[in-house]
């Protein structure tokens, strides 16, 4: 599979909180030739599964913690080269969302590169990929870029959310959006381990026990933001989002690496 490489024209910063840790940090996109690349202080990090250090609760890079947004808005916009320094080794919460790094990204305007460098190939998935752990299910394979993914709680409120996207076209307006949530009888833990702490009502979504807490985006949700976490997690891989066919279920940060390192593989052996 043959795919145009993708930058942008100039670089492009934001401030705000760690989304977990509330620490002021400044990041900053930088158009680049060298692939997805995480930086903070001394430290460059490719984006890419092998490098992942933890997924607690977030997908940490090297030291570097919360990408999975930034990468979900990346691949979103199908940008195939890009820098990404940090102030502080967390990426900001802003919203709760990857909606504000797709628009900051747009707004440096996206250049294709020139010359030799214009295109890159990635080898093709020639078989259907499965990754299963008790009820947790992912399933990969060659596609046009429909992605779906089932949020089930069961017998807890709301049951089960399904959302489904064709395509990177549909992910600005349809997941991008989508903003990080938790249960209510969760957030007195979360708080407790120091989590979410550069987050606030206005980019996260309470689900009480019958209803949001607070005003929804969409009336699904965390379904939709769970497929923008599945999104960034396996954008690690490098294949684009048009290039597969994604269905999860009750996965999260592991288990999406988990998937992302067998598609890395699947390609690369």
């Amino acid at each position: 599979m043959i795919i145009p490489r993708i930058t942008i024209e100039q670089s492009v910063s934001l401030d705000g909180k760690g989304l977990h840790t509330g620490e002021p940090v400044q990041l900053t996109f930088h158009p680049s030739t060298d692939g997805i690349w995480f930086r903070c202080e001394s430290e460059r990090v490719r984006a890419i599964p092998e490098n992942i250090s933890d997924t607690t609760r977030c997908t940490r890079l090297g030291t570097i913690s919360t990408i999975e947004h930034v990468m979900a808005a990346i691949a979103g916009l199908e940008i195939t080269d890009l820098e990404i320094e940090v102030t502080y080794p967390e990426m900001p919460g802003v919203d709760g969302s990857a909606r504000p790094f797709v628009e900051l990204l747009r707004s440096a305007t996206l250049v294709p590169l020139s010359g030799d460098s214009s295109t890159v190939e990635i080898p093709d998935l020639y078989r259907r990929l499965f990754f299963q752990e008790d009820s947790i299910k992912i399933a990969i394979s060659r596609g046009d870029g429909v992605w779906r993914y089932e949020y089930i709680q069961d017998e807890r409120w709301p049951g089960t959310q399904t959302h489904e996207v064709h395509g990177p076209d549909e992910f600005a307006n349809q997941v991008a959006p989508a903003r990080t949530f938790a249960l209510l009888e969760e957030i007195g833990h979360i708080t407790a381990l120091g989590l979410g702490l550069g987050l606030d009502e206005s980019s996260c979504l309470v689900l009480g026990p019958d209803a949001y807490k607070n005003e929804p985006r969409f009336p699904d949700e965390p379904a939709r933001h769970k497929l923008l976490d599945l999104v960034g997690d396996l954008a690690l891989a490098g294949v684009p989002i048009r290039a597969l066919n994604v269905v999860a279920e009750r996965s999260g940060h592991r288990t999406n690496v988990a998937a992302a390192a067998m598609l890395w593989q699947a390609i690369h052996s």
